[in-house]
């Protein structure tokens, strides 16, 4: 019957055709933003004073009186009524990856037999979900309900379908942060308030400076109907057993080539709902593996461009879903091909328009650019295994370390020219070393071309997680599933700890007498020759990589519930801590939350696998060898009939259905021994090192009898199907 399902639901998938996607009348300019509560539509709902009010909260930070919320929040719904909207929802980011909503109508019963579409200042600004039913580490007990939802309006509201999405914090009742986008916020304000202060060695006028993100979100994309034949894609996202297809990506045709044409039309239904919601989504094409696909947009401002990729990923599945495909965001939904990430690219720039990690063309540029590029070179090192536990779960455990993405090690890229220019500096000596011509042109002793200094031409290394590209850095490690606000959380909150440390140092040469640029460049000497052992231009996926990063005292941990532990390492916490960003109670509480999502997680995988293997498989693989069996029993009463090659078959099926059972059963009981652990952290290694642990072996001996059983009698959609039929 199982076998039934699959050919009828192959037949299905393969007579699923484009669905014709309309372009929105006019050019992209005309649309983008249409749906979004921007500058435009605010000048236009709002009267100025409301709108200059709002303008200064959005750029810095005052806060909004009642009466000036409620004029907003007037023009918001005014707004947000004209272009279709019923519904309004405090759109925010708990602890479980995703976001989370709870509509509400516009229209309130009047008290007369009528309804009034209200919405208030009070409604817009603060609201009151359950702070217990979300991840919360011990925050909130399950009687201690009470949470707010506050509004953020560096993030402009938007609508989705008829629902007024308003982008809010998301807070305890005693002020600890239950969500993504709090820390984030805090983050940014520290690297501003440091980066600032150190742009005053150089440029007096700067007054602030805004952390970037440029996202490269990377996706599957499975015919709707074989997903729905795949309890493990459904309930996991990724595929526990699966033999690999004869063909998958050793051709090396699929990056790069030509968009299948269902594909093409999901990629322009999705691009234009993203332009009418404000995301400047810009590139789309094929990635490596069959059926993988990436979208990246413009860089933005960090918090707005977390926000967009948060939407785009709910946006993905709705409309994939219109298009009879389902979208996997898992770091590595098949074996043996590419996983997905997606890349952060990061980088920081003044509120004058200069990219602080972007090489310039005087000598001043050149030293601000050497002195952020130290600086964020230095916080990595320092937090190397702590910027691992930002990007590490579950999921993203399986892509890192393969041979398709940045290892579990992290480790800095800067190419061979910057690479170059650190080093003179760090082994110059002496006064001479340094000076400055009388047209001001920095000159060092051995590099003529600082002053010039050039975007890096050498290869890019695909094999770092951390690499400069020549006025940014890209994140690599960073999985597909991921809220991009863990990894600029992290990166942000270092890189201010490191800048504030840097200027304390420099200060502290400039008042016992040192000149400004001496003072400078002999802090940046010694952070330089710190902070070597993170910097690493060779193969990242190399045995001999992994043991030059042991002797170099980097972070080489494997276990995905013990990386956890950085969070709460006493270097950690202090420089969350004096930055602001995360308090100590905070921080046990989200390792909390790690912790018991990763045995959720593996505990899922686990029963599935067990259903799948006990239910599916071994009843299955019986049948096949019934079948053998009452073949060579018919053949035993021919004389002269060899059957030794389906008896062969047949101990094969009995050895792997045998070690199927013996393993599912071990894999039971480990689960019922972790279980009875109390401790988050205890049960999560006991998960990782006894029951996960188990996975591949089962999943050895399935996808053996997958080679054996007629392929007529196989329940599960094969790799072929499911990664070239579309």
């Amino acid at each position: 019957m199982s076998s039934l399902l699959r050919f009828k639901m192959v037949d299905a998938a393969i007579n699923h055709t484009a669905v014709e996607v309309k372009a929105p009348e006019g050019r992209p300019s005309d649309y983008f933003g249409k749906r979004v509560f921007g500058r435009a539509a605010m000048r236009k709902y709002l009267n100025k004073a409301t709108y200059d009010a709002l303008v200064d909260t959005m750029e810095n930070g005052t806060p909004l009186t009642r009466e000036v919320a409620d004029g907003i929040a007037a023009g918001m719904r005014q707004w947000a009524l004209e272009h279709g909207a019923d519904h309004y929802t405090h759109w925010f980011q708990p602890l479980t990856g995703g976001t989370a909503e709870k509509h509400d109508a516009f229209a309130d019963p009047d008290g007369l037999g009528g309804v009034l579409e209200e919405f208030s200042g009070k409604l817009l600004v603060q609201q009151e979900p359950d702070a217990s039913s979300f991840p919360n580490g011990g925050i909130r007990n399950t009687f201690e309900a009470r949470g707010y939802s506050a509004w953020d309006p560096t993030s402009p509201a938007f609508i989705v379908d008829t629902t007024l999405c308003i982008p809010t914090v998301f807070i305890a009742y005693t002020g600890e942060a239950l969500d993504y986008k709090v820390p984030l916020l805090r983050s940014i304000s520290a690297v501003n308030k440091a980066a600032t202060e150190v742009c005053h060695y150089f440029d007096k006028n700067v007054q602030r400076v805004i952390s970037y993100l440029g996202w490269e979100q990377e996706y599957f994309l499975v015919d709707e109907s074989l997903w729905a034949v795949r309890p493990d894609l459904m309930l996991t996202g990724r595929t526990l057993m699966g033999h690999e297809s004869a063909k998958n990506q050793q051709l090396e045709d699929h990056y790069f080539g030509a968009i299948p044409t269902r594909v093409m039309a999901f990629m322009k239904d999705l691009e234009y709902e993203c332009l009418k919601l404000g995301i400047p989504v810009k590139t789309r094409h094929n990635e490596v593996a069959p059926n993988q696909f990436e979208l990246a947009p413009v860089y933005e401002e960090a918090n707005l461009a977390n926000d967009h990729n948060q939407l785009l990923m709910t946006v993905m599945d709705k409309i994939a879903r219109r298009h009879k495909f389902r979208v996997l965001l898992h770091e590595k939904p098949f074996k043996g091909i590419n996983g997905s990430g997606k890349h952060n690219n990061w980088s920081l720039g003044t509120d004058t328009g200069v990219n602080l990690l972007g090489p310039g063309k005087t000598a001043s540029e050149n030293l601000q650019f050497i002195t952020f590029l130290v600086n964020a070179i230095s916080a990595v090192h320092k937090h190397n295994g702590l910027l691992k536990a930002a990007i590490m779960s579950a999921t993203n455990a399986h892509r890192l370390g393969a041979n398709e993405a940045p290892p579990a090690i992290i480790s800095t890229f800067l190419g061979t020219q910057v690479s170059a220019v650190l080093d003179k500096l760090a082994a110059s000596k002496g006064d001479d070393a340094i000076r400055f011509d009388a047209k001001n042109v920095f000159k060092m002793s051995g590099i003529s071309h600082i002053p010039t200094l050039l975007l890096d031409n050498t290869d890019r290394n695909r094999t770092s997680p951390f690499a400069f590209t020549g006025n940014r850095f890209e994140f690599r490690a960073v999985g597909s599933s991921d809220n991009c606000a863990e990894a600029m959380i992290v990166l942000n909150a270092a890189m201010a700890h490191e800048l504030a440390e840097f200027k304390q140092n420099v200060d502290a040469k400039i008042e016992a007498g040192m000149k400004k640029e001496k003072a400078i460049y002999e802090v940046l000497k010694q952070m330089i020759k710190a902070c070597k052992a993170i910097r690493f231009d060779g193969n990242g996926y190399s045995d001999e990589w992994k043991a030059e990063a042991k002797r170099r005292g980097l972070d080489c941990e494997t276990s995905t519930p013990r990386i956890f532990d950085r969070y709460l390492d006493r270097d950690a916490v202090r420089m969350f801590g004096d930055m602001g960003v995360l308090s100590e109670v905070e921080l046990q509480a989200r390792t909390e939350v790690k912790w018991e999502t990763y045995t959720k997680k593996i505990q899922i995988e686990g029963r599935v696998l067990g259903d799948l293997a006990m239910n599916h498989i071994v009843p299955i693989a019986s049948k096949y060898e019934a079948l053998l069996l009452d073949k060579v029993y018919k053949m035993s009463q021919i004389p002269g009939l060899n059957a030794s090659a389906d008896i062969e078959l047949i101990k094969k099926i009995q050895y792997h259905t045998a070690e199927i059972q013996r393993l599912t059963a071990g894999m039971v009981d480990a689960r019922k021994v972790a279980n009875r652990i109390e401790d988050q952290r205890e049960k999560a290694i006991a998960y990782h090192d006894t029951v996960a642990a188990c996975f591949d072996e089962i999943r050895r001996h399935i996808d053996k009898l997958e080679e054996i059983v007629d392929d007529q009698m196989w329940p599960l959609p094969k790799y072929r199907e499911l990664l070239f039929l579309r």
